[in-house]
């Protein structure tokens, strides 16, 4: 149990810090480096994050690729209508978001593309959310990659003109409704640095849900419920992050999704093995880390979970220092904005 309010975690963020658009170059953010144990800051960029990294250390980095999962359609009678994909359920089966809600009741029709793809409401969910059959000529992700659109985070209002901007340049399993964002910052040739240098990249994946951006609203943090999110280990990956332990290196997460994938599949003596299960594990201040020994991740939103497991990790006291003087700064935040190193 956590003694921590969800106000403990507020902090105040000027709206013109929020980033609307990526930087020109992935690399060129800056970067806020912390010091876990002394709460020490340093200002630097994205492009010197090797200065942190040791040889033998590994990258864990989440490989999951955005789903353009907004859908704008219209209903037979011509009335305008958004589906938001939010889980695959198999058989052309789809949980989704819909909107307008109270037109998009069971047994409703709605049509995208000039009828390419047709969806049909066949339940609606004690939460609202609907589950819809599709129906299309053709491979699904196809369709879908021509009709949808990216679903960026309601924080973000101008369009975004490169759709690959909101994937990371690794990303090759399809089915996040959010960007893995502190990924956003890698390019190819810092990755190919990273290895030269004698550091091991790992891939794991998570399929990151909309739940990412719904608030806490329970006034004690360990009453918050978490959404439930698909993460999965290769055998590949958990043999590099085993021989990791053993030669004495880092496990160096990319981001909250690979921190929770690992501290949800790592066994109780610290070992990694293949596996995969549908995770909850909200990281909050008292928990202990099995598995993750630094962090690489982006600025996120008061009150939100991902604040809360960051300062699990860095301690309260030292994340909400290291965010106000990102704000007096004026270093950009959330998924386009700037990162943060954690060791």
């Amino acid at each position: 149990m956590s003694d921590f309010k969800t106000r403990d975690f507020w902090y105040d963020l000027p709206e013109e810090l929020i980033a609307q658009t990526p930087l020109q170059k992935r690399d060129t953010s800056r970067l806020l480096a912390v010091d876990r144990r002394t709460g020490e800051l340093a200002h630097r960029h994205f492009y010197d994050i090797l200065d942190y990294l040791n040889p033998g250390d590994t990258l864990v980095m989440n490989d999951s690729r955005v789903l353009p999962a907004r859908l704008l359609g219209h209903r037979p009678t011509g009335g305008a209508a958004e589906l938001l994909l939010l889980r695959d359920l198999g058989d052309n089966h789809w949980e989704c978001l819909a909107k307008p809600g109270r037109k998009l009741q069971e047994g409703a029709e709605v049509l995208f593309g000039d009828g390419r793809l047709k969806a049909k409401v066949t339940a609606v969910k004690d939460d609202g959310n609907r589950i819809v059959h599709f129906d299309y000529q053709g491979i699904f992700l196809e369709v879908l990659e021509s009709l949808g659109k990216m679903p960026l985070p309601p924080y973000i209002k101008v369009e975004l003109q490169d759709q690959e901007r909101y994937q990371t340049v690794y990303s090759r399993e399809v089915g996040s409704a959010a960007a893995p964002t502190a990924g956003l910052h890698w390019t190819k040739e810092l990755l190919q640095k990273a290895q030269d240098k004698g550091i091991q990249l790992a891939y794991v994946t998570l399929h990151v849900g909309l739940g990412t951006f719904r608030p806490v609203k329970a006034e004690n943090i360990s009453e918050h419920h978490m959404h439930s999110e698909l993460c999965m280990m290769s055998q590949e990956t958990a043999d590099i992050l085993n021989e990791t332990r053993k030669r004495g290196g880092r496990i160096v997460c990319v981001g909250t999704t690979s921190c929770r994938t690992l501290e949800s599949l790592v066994n109780e003596d610290g070992s990694f093995e293949a596996k995969s299960k549908w995770t909850e594990i909200f990281i909050f201040p008292g928990y202990e880390f099995k598995a993750m020994d630094a962090l690489i991740t982006n600025f996120h939103l008061p009150e939100s979970t991902l604040v809360m497991l960051v300062s699990a990790f860095a301690g309260r006291e030292n994340v909400l220092n290291a965010y106000q003087e990102a704000v007096k700064e004026k270093y950009r935040f959330f998924s386009f904005g700037d990162s943060m190193y954690l060791g």
